[in-house]
């Protein structure tokens, strides 16, 4: 049976409806990029302050040819690019589509400037609306779905947007703020930590039912689970400190030799945007350089770091099959399992079982990545609203601490 879409869920069988709710689910993602965007002068949205980091301004513009490029291009009739040189500069990895401008030299396109990626989306955005109301029903439901591919990957850009400017602003000595984050501030109420036990035994892990997932959260698949123990809440900066405290990134025993090399190489001692000031402890936030609340989890630590705090307490990471399942089977007595930070596991981001990518550049959207990577299961505070599930397989590089990542522990049950 052909897994229903979730504008189909709300639309039903009629196809008329369907399309009005593609179009206003469109409309809705779109405007809430160009709302995050909306702080960040011509020079903010220009700046690249680190390769892994991309101008807001090629955000905007990298989703727009995606729509442009897979969607626009092939299947409406009519559509002329709005201008032939921005395949080439918003290309991101897609190989079979075409060269691209190097990714670490983004932030030296000065052109086109805003005002002209404000043109490209608003054109984009004409024609998708003309496609989804003129397309033929034949080919709708494989339209629909590369529709929903591209709004997913619009969400994903919008975090992205946030995580990056982030760290541009944080390379100003002023400690410039962006403004309010998407959701407000978060609670500072530390949960009480207890250790929620899950059985061992075999079980599936993927997704599967209803509703949009990438391909790399399938296919679904058996997996054997000894029992373990699983923290009830995140990892806070008021424990980290105490990590620090004890010289724990001046202690070789815990770190793995990649991550020790790292440290060294970089001179970490404390997470990325934290700063001792001599009063205390602070954090460079999209509000500002703020004092470290001792309450809320800690973020913007590598896999390395941890890892390196989990064997410090005496723990370890979960695996990515012990998230979900606990995720799945114990959600109401689990705290943060969302809207805080991306939490690291002890899995490598591989294939599932059975995987196969899809056939032409889409399929060049995940698989290919499957290496040198590790995996992040939940959602983080910037992540927006309902783009993320049990189910989905967020994956950085072991040193990556721009990404929103933060801990929770885990223990064999024996």
């Amino acid at each position: 049976m052909k897994k229903k879409s979730a504008i189909e869920l709300i639309a039903g069988t009629d196809i008329r409806g369907e399309r009005q709710a593609w179009a206003a689910r469109y409309d809705a993602v779109r405007a809430y990029t160009e709302a995050l965007a909306a702080p960040l002068s011509a020079e903010d949205q220009t700046v690249q302050s680190m390769p892994d980091v991309s101008p807001t301004k090629w955000h905007r513009a990298h989703v727009s040819w995606f729509f442009e490029n897979f969607l626009l291009v092939p299947h409406l009739s009519g559509y002329r690019p709005f201008d032939p040189d921005f395949g080439y500069l918003f290309n991101s990895y897609y190989e079979t589509v075409g060269p691209r401008h190097p990714r670490p030299a983004r932030g030296l396109v000065s052109r086109p400037g805003i005002e002209a990626i404000a043109r490209y989306r608003a054109h984009v955005d004409d024609g998708m609306q003309r496609l989804i109301r003129t397309a033929s029903d034949a080919p709708w439901g494989a339209l629909a779905t590369l529709i929903e591919l591209g709004l997913n990957h619009e969400e994903q850009h919008q975090e992205l947007l946030l995580m990056d400017i982030l760290h541009v602003l944080s390379c100003n000595t002023l400690d410039p703020a962006y403004g309010c984050p998407p959701g407000g501030g978060e609670d500072s109420v530390l949960p009480a930590l207890e250790w929620v036990n899950i059985g061992g035994g075999l079980r599936q892990i993927g997704h599967a039912g209803d509703g949009f997932a990438f391909d790399n959260e399938t296919p679904r698949h058996r997996v054997w689970l000894e029992p373990f123990l699983l923290a009830s809440r995140l990892v806070t900066c008021g424990e980290y400190l105490a990590f620090i405290g004890d010289e724990g990134y001046r202690r070789p025993d815990l770190w793995k030799s990649e991550g020790w090399a790292t440290v060294n190489a970089q001179n970490w001692d404390a997470p990325l945007y934290w700063r001792n000031d001599g009063p205390g402890w602070s954090v460079f936030t999209l509000e500002g350089r703020r004092p470290i609340d001792p309450a809320q989890p800690v973020r913007h630590v590598s896999f390395y770091e941890a890892d390196a705090y989990a064997r410090w307490a005496g723990k370890r990471l979960p695996t990515e099959a012990e998230w979900e399942i606990a995720a799945t089977e114990q959600a109401e007595v689990l705290d943060q399992l969302a809207g805080a930070v991306w939490q690291w596991t002890a899995s490598p981001y591989v294939a599932y079982p059975g995987f196969r990518p899809p056939a032409g550049a889409i399929g060049e959207y995940n698989g290919k990545f499957m290496s040198n990577q590790m995996v992040l299961r939940g959602g983080a505070s910037i992540t927006p609203a309902g783009h993320a599930r049990a189910t989905y397989r967020n994956f950085f590089p072991p040193n990556a601490r721009w990404c929103v990542g933060g801990i929770r522990l885990a223990e064999d049950a024996s």
